[in-house]
């Protein structure tokens, strides 16, 4: 028997960028062949696509955990890596995309709708494209960033006409299966239907949806019984049919009691999406009432009695018997009446707005200084200060802090995007600590100023990070003369050459 699983959670991890690569030509007759490096590839998006053949979201509640591939480094003469292959993950029509917290993200209804569930990181910079007028032949490349890591969870909500709400054994079931090909599970004992039924009705030319939940009872919206996990299958439906039993044994039951308790439970139930495709809110969908098993004794009698009250709320009333499939045909012209009435009183949203599918914000990148970074305190360390923004966080993720002349980098793109005034007009001295992602440095303000400040030296090397402590080449000498006893420690001399028979 297959499962039926219409809410699933997804671990996804998109495709790191692939790393620069830090290269010098070396070809014969070409002594000064310049920086050759290429870039890195790309890593791999994660994409949700709607498919019509899938139905059940089963696939992703057996492997939740999904990876994309990632993007291949650069290369030496100016060979780029290879972008790392999109994972597209089929999903059904109907299926809400929220993060962990509850928002919603995506509504993906429509053949072909596409979502980038997990974008892959970007690709590193090759020292050839880092070549410019003042580093030209940079000796450092940047690395990729890593793939976007999320978890995201997946509703299914039926794309049905008509849904059929009402206590267990109501007889949800047997109408499905009697108007439709469907063949539900259906036996003669409360919570018969575990999962959601959907079937198809044909009149002619024309067809329409029926979907089939698992019934309701009092208290169903504070967590009792099962069909409150459900209802998300009824949002998108264009008509709710109340589903009556006649014929019940219970005496306190009646079929107008039975319709205000499932009133109750509705009204209790807080729809996610407060405008579903168009359709309005899940109070304001027309009704109709189905007074179900008339080839009971006595169940005709009840019905008689009852309509008058019935009448009260304004809905269409049809009286059918599942078993000897009378009035199935007027209720079925009746039902898809309603559903072209409320179609074409609600038509749907057009693809590319707010109610009408998947629309994608891109980022705003903020041009000029002081705009893509705040500096906020540190709540850790009271002298600490800490810097966010889409920028900064990217760059710490691209530099390669082995290389003091990529820090060097690191520096200048700071200060050219204003960090460094920022820091300085927010009362930070040198030597306190600043936090840009998962980095943590001490700030000196002295030590990178600015692109124009930068003096070239070694590759992979930066003079601005070099500190004054270091032990000169005249410090060593005048070390080792002391050990071996040509000079006394002590005497700094007067300019003459150490000589042994100086101090014989």
């Amino acid at each position: 028997m297959s499962r039926f699983i219409d809410r699933v959670v997804l671990h996804l991890q998109a495709g790191d960028g692939g790393h620069g690569c830090n290269s010098v030509l070396r070809e014969k007759f070409k002594p000064l062949g310049g920086p050759d490096g290429g870039n890195g590839g790309h890593g791999g998006d994660i994409v949700l696509e709607v498919d019509p053949q899938i139905h059940t979201l089963m696939d992703f509640h057996f492997h939740p955990h999904i990876k994309a591939e990632k993007g291949k480094p650069g290369a030496g003469d100016h060979r780029n890596g290879a972008r790392g292959q999109d994972l597209i993950l089929k999903v059904p029509e109907g299926t809400v995309v929220l993060t962990k917290d509850g928002d919603v993200l995506a509504d993906m209804t429509g053949k072909g709708t596409r979502f980038i569930a997990a974008e892959g990181g970007y690709g590193g910079l090759g020292n050839a494209a880092l070549a410019s007028r003042s580093r030209k032949a940079p000796g450092f490349a940047l690395l990729g960033e890593p793939g976007e890591e999320k978890d995201l969870v997946l509703e299914l909500k039926s794309m049905a006409d008509v849904g059929l709400v009402g206590f267990p054994s109501a007889g949800k079931s047997s109408l499905v299966s009697a108007l439709s090909a469907a063949k539900p599970k259906i036996g003669d004992y409360p919570f018969t239907t575990l999962q959601p039924n959907l079937g198809v009705v044909n009149l002619g030319h024309e067809s329409f949806t029926v979907a089939d939940v698992p019934g309701l009872i009092p208290g169903a919206s504070e967590g009792r019984g099962l069909g409150l996990d459900f209802l998300r299958h009824i949002e998108r439906t264009a008509v709710l049919a109340h589903v009556v039993d006649c014929a019940t044994f219970e005496s306190d039951r009646d079929p107008v009691s039975d319709i205000k308790a499932l009133e109750h439970e509705l009204a209790n139930y807080q729809s996610e999406l407060a405008s579903d495709v168009g359709l309005g809110d899940l109070a304001e969908r027309p009704r109709v009432i189905v007074l179900n098993k008339l080839d009971v004794p006595d169940a005709r009698d009840m019905a008689d009695m009852m309509r008058p009250e019935l009448e009260e709320f304004g809905w269409p009333i049809y009286e059918i018997s599942t078993a000897t499939r009378e009035g199935l045909k007027e209720l079925s012209y009746g039902l898809k009446e309603a559903v072209a009435r409320y179609r074409k009183e609600n038509p749907p949203a057009k693809p590319g707005t707010a109610a009408g599918g998947a629309v994608i914000t891109p980022k705003g990148v903020g041009r000029g200084k002081g705009v893509d970074f705040t500096i906020d305190r540190d709540p850790q360390d009271p002298e600490g200060f800490v810097v966010t923004g889409r920028k900064p966080e990217r760059w710490i993720l691209q530099t390669d802090f082995e290389n003091d002349e990529a820090v060097g980098f690191l520096g200048d793109r700071l200060a050219k995007l204003g960090v460094e005034d920022a820091l300085a007009k927010a009362g930070a001295t040198p030597g306190c600590p600043v936090t840009i992602g998962d980095i943590t440095f001490e700030w000196h303000p002295l030590t990178a100023a600015g692109a124009e400040d930068f003096v070239p030296s070694g590759r992979g090397t930066d003079s601005r990070l070099e500190t004054t402590d270091r032990v000169s080449a005249e410090q060593r000498k005048r070390a080792s003369q002391a050990r071996r006893g040509l000079i006394d420690e002590m005497d700094f001399g007067d300019g003459a050459q150490a000589d042994r028979e100086r101090f014989q």
